[in-house]
């Protein structure tokens, strides 16, 4: 039987067991195996600690739905590899265990930048053991040669055991058990072929927890099953707890924000003090589903109440609204309903028309456009938006060009872009970004208005938070 550690109080987050989900290539099936893994340990009482690797925002909804846990990213491109396991820690704070899906490949990471944000690269940084999951449908012994490979590719890694996936039968599975003997690396699970679970993706991946939430219920419910079935999980805890502990201490958004740089220029206090209850209100519902949980702790850090709402449901912006985050998401598939809901347009530019900060990302910058497809949006900005046969995808090394409610210029932050719209501008506005390759300048900055394709993630440059709500303050 499964159980928590046997302290009376839970281990310090940086001894937390752990293990990494990795796969020799995308498509392997670790998004299966890692958040069915979540749900079975959660339904033995394990309290379960979800991440992914890289930037991925649809991943850590199915693991929140896994563990009842908000699904946090650990991205050492975007935030640093330093801070890697300091967030790690924050998020497995009074957990029994963590489970960390890798992305792509486990060697693969930023294109041109070695193991810059691999998944072997912050299986090394937490100190935690892999589990390799191979997709085995269409070899036998080959097996061997592959594992053995990926286990001595890199010294530092620690491969602890094997998942099979995609298993045909009983005899290709004693093909495969016999092949895995020489290459010293234990199968720890087999997963069969004809009972993968069907996720259902689109243009961009799955599709969001959001937005399919019963039978996203249905589908974890399902890997669950599939995981608790196929593996040992005995084994795999076993695996976890041989975890090295990890020095330094856990990420915090408060000691983020004292050690940030404070603002260039000295911010006016408003006669009598700050005001109470400043709302920054943040999107979200079906189609705003795209942020990291960390955004939301340094806006609160810095003295902000958070406040979600839905453009798809809400006419009206919470109240007392002072500032408007707008997040990631698929307006592109909600253009009509988002459209329809006039009332919370006219609301959206009034508020930006007012001077008050307003930070839009990627499907934010779409929602904030005269149009969408052909359908009325916000009209913050004067550029029209639409669907287009092109992905645009990769990390990014940017630099502010204009003093913004987010940063001054020559801020440099890192991001990442993810998006199948183009935005054709108007004039009158100044870019937000100067971005290196491919050389050019990106986004919008117009009065209080930040927006812009760049996912970019805050706890790599704290001081965004907090120049943001200041302006939330004075505008």
């Amino acid at each position: 039987m499964l159980t928590s550690p046997s302290s009376p109080s839970p281990a310090p987050a940086r001894s937390v067991p752990r293990l990494v989900i990795a796969a020799p290539s995308s498509g392997s099936g670790k998004t299966t195996v890692a958040t069915g893994l979540m749900a079975a340990l959660t339904a033995r009482g394990l309290a379960v600690s979800p991440h992914k690797v890289g930037p991925d925002y649809i991943d850590p909804g199915y693991h929140a739905l896994a563990t009842g846990r908000t699904g946090r990213n650990l991205d050492a491109y975007l935030c640093g590899p330093e801070l890697v396991g300091p967030l790690f820690a924050h998020g497995a704070h009074g957990c029994d265990i963590a489970v960390v899906e890798g992305v792509m490949g486990m060697f693969d990471g930023a294109a041109g930048e070695g193991e810059l944000a691999s998944t072997a690269q912050v299986a090394k940084l937490l100190r935690a053991p892999v589990v390799l999951v191979v997709d085995a449908s269409s070899q036998s012994r080959s097996v061997a040669a592959l594992v053995h490979g990926f286990a001595s590719w890199d010294p530092e890694v620690r491969i602890g055991g094997v998942i099979l996936n995609k298993v045909a039968s009983d005899r290709h599975e004693e093909l495969l058990r016999e092949a895995l003997e020489s290459a010293g690396v234990p199968v720890l699970g087999v997963l069969r072929r004809a009972a993968q679970v069907e996720t259902p993706a689109r243009h961009l991946g799955l599709v969001p927890v959001a937005e399919r939430q019963a039978a996203a219920v249905d589908a974890v419910a399902a890997m669950a099953a599939q995981v608790s079935r196929g593996c040992d999980l005995e084994a795999l805890v076993a695996l976890a707890r041989s975890a090295g502990v990890l020095s330094g201490a856990a990420w915090d958004a408060a000691e983020a924000l004292a050690s940030s740089p404070p603002p260039p220029l000295p911010v006016p206090t408003p006669e009598g003090g700050l005001p109470d209850g400043l709302v920054v209100a943040v999107a979200g519902g079906a189609a705003f589903t795209f942020s990291y949980a960390e955004h939301a702790e340094l806006l609160g850090a810095a003295g902000a109440e958070v406040v979600v709402f839905d453009p798809l449901r809400d006419e009206r912006l919470p109240e007392g609204t002072a500032g408007l985050v707008v997040g990631g998401g698929f307006p592109e598939v909600y253009a009509a309903e988002l459209s329809a809901n006039e009332a919370l347009r006219e609301e959206v530019a009034a508020l930006a028309g007012s001077g008050a900060p307003v930070a839009a990302e990627c499907a934010g910058l779409l929602y904030l456009c005269r149009e969408l497809d052909g359908r009325p949006m916000c009209g913050v900005l004067d550029a029209t938006a639409r669907m287009s046969e092109r992905l645009t995808l990769g990390y990014r090394d940017a630099v502010a060009v204009s003093d913004s409610v987010l940063a001054v210029a020559g801020t440099r932050m890192r991001g990442h872009e993810f998006h199948r719209t183009v935005v054709e501008p108007g004039a009158g506005t100044a870019p937000a970004w100067g971005v290196r390759a491919p050389r050019r300048v990106e986004g919008f900055v117009q009065r209080g208005v930040h927006a812009s394709y760049l996912h970019t993630h805050w706890a790599s440059e704290p001081g965004v938070a907090r120049r943001f709500v200041e302006r939330c303050r004075t505008s």
